[in-house]
């Protein structure tokens, strides 16, 4: 696909299902995120695929920064916002690990090198026909989630990016 056909044709999938990109494809995503522009060359950016029991972990950890957040959330929405963070075969986090030592680049020159990381992300999966959801939300924010993920309190999560074939329109 043509760069300037997929940023015109690029938009968010209200939902995604199975299959999600193969190992093949998810490497070169990543691999195409990973040339963002990044002044210092630091490489701010972490691309966390989760899987497996660290996708069940995040998913727990996004229940609690609910109810950490409202205590008087009830049973059925901490399950619904669980299982929102299960519904896409692939699910990448994409971290901001700040560098405040020795850095002469300022902090939101590094956020925003990760904001693009992950929109080269979101236009890679797209060109290869993948749909994309770039999320944020309470998980994003809460030092919970972060620590559940191996991040600090002070990185930053910029996106929780759901990848799959696009269903429906």
């Amino acid at each position: 696909m043509d760069l300037f056909a997929a940023i015109e044709s690029r938009s968010s999938a209200a939902r995604v299902v199975a299959p999600g990109p193969s190992p093949a494809h998810l490497e070169r995503i990543l691999a195409a995120a990973a040339r963002a522009p990044d002044h210092g060359r630091l490489r701010p950016w972490r691309f966390l695929v989760l899987e497996g029991v660290a996708r069940e972990r995040f998913a727990d950890a996004a229940a609690a920064a609910r109810r950490a957040l409202n205590p008087e959330v009830g049973e059925e929405q901490l399950a619904a916002e669980r299982a929102k963070q299960l519904r896409s075969p692939t699910l990448v986090v994409v971290a901001c690990l700040v560098q405040r030592e020795n850095s002469r680049i300022p902090e939101i020159e590094q956020v925003v090198a990760t904001a693009a990381a992950t929109q080269n992300l979101f236009l890679a999966a797209h060109d290869l026909g993948y749909g994309v959801m770039w999320k944020t939300g309470v998980p994003a924010y809460d030092a919970g989630v972060k620590a559940a993920l191996g991040l600090r309190p002070d990185d930053h999560i910029v996106g929780i990016l759901h990848l799959g074939t696009r269903a429906g329109a």
